[in-house]
């Protein structure tokens, strides 16, 4: 058994984007460039910890395969389920099938439509996060927060506590796949894979992560995400 830890990345690309009400999904809009999902996959194809990348695709997706990033070598693509936590499970089985043999495998997921992450995040993220429990980026809320009754406050939410999770999310393999299956047996709703651990038991670490780490769900993020996309191309 290799005890030498491996890391792979999973993105699961299977959503269909309806928020963003055009007639394609939202991780093949163009940016500066490219796609959404070529930028989101970028600095995890760059990271020299990361042996692979499995990208989880819809069973009807033809954009994929016409990108040129679709020949890039550490790219592994599957077919996704019809929930992100199936999607997610399905690319979790694809790293099992090809890390065999490795006692300690990490997985960092990450969604298709956030196309700032930067490298030096996923890299803290990796040097942070707890074996064990593992962990996620997140940002302390500094908005006042509001609970809402019939389209009225009913009272202020404490913020102190509340963070907004973000991703990569990272996990050790068994661990999140064992979580997510538990998850789905018990018909528990899983938002994040985050949410998924916690049900289990663990408490993942929030390791802190940016506010350009912007996932693109309306229109209107298109230009937000461009602003700091430039931002980070200007860095020396």
């Amino acid at each position: 058994m290799n005890q030498t830890p491996r890391y792979w990345a999973v993105i699961p690309a299977a959503g269909g984007g309806t928020r963003m009400g055009l007639n394609r999904p939202k991780q093949y809009l163009p940016l500066r460039g490219r796609t959404i999902l070529e930028w989101s996959l970028a600095s995890f194809l760059d990271h020299d910890h990361i042996d692979g990348v499995v990208l989880v695709l819809a069973k009807n997706d033809q954009e994929y395969s016409k990108l040129p990033i679709a020949r890039h070598p550490k790219i592994v693509t599957t077919h996704g389920g019809v929930a992100r936590a199936d999607s997610v499970l399905a690319g979790l089985e694809a790293v099992a099938a090809r890390t065999q043999g490795f006692e300690e495998v990490f997985v960092m997921v990450h969604d298709a439509a956030r196309p700032c992450v930067e490298w030096a995040d996923i890299e803290r993220l990796r040097e942070e996060a707890d074996d064990e429990h593992g962990g996620l980026l997140a940002l302390p809320v500094t908005d006042t927060l509001k609970k809402s009754k019939q389209g009225k406050v009913s009272s202020t939410v404490d913020r102190e506590f509340i963070w907004r999770a973000q991703t990569p999310q990272i996990f050790r393999l068994d661990l999140l796949m064992s979580s997510l299956k538990e998850c789905a047996e018990r018909g528990l709703e899983v938002t994040d894979e985050a949410s998924a651990m916690e049900r289990a038991g663990y408490t993942p670490r929030l390791v802190r992560g940016r506010d350009s780490n912007i996932k693109v769900t309306y229109a209107e993020d298109l230009a937000v995400a461009e602003f700091w996309l430039a931002r980070q191309e200007q860095q020396p």
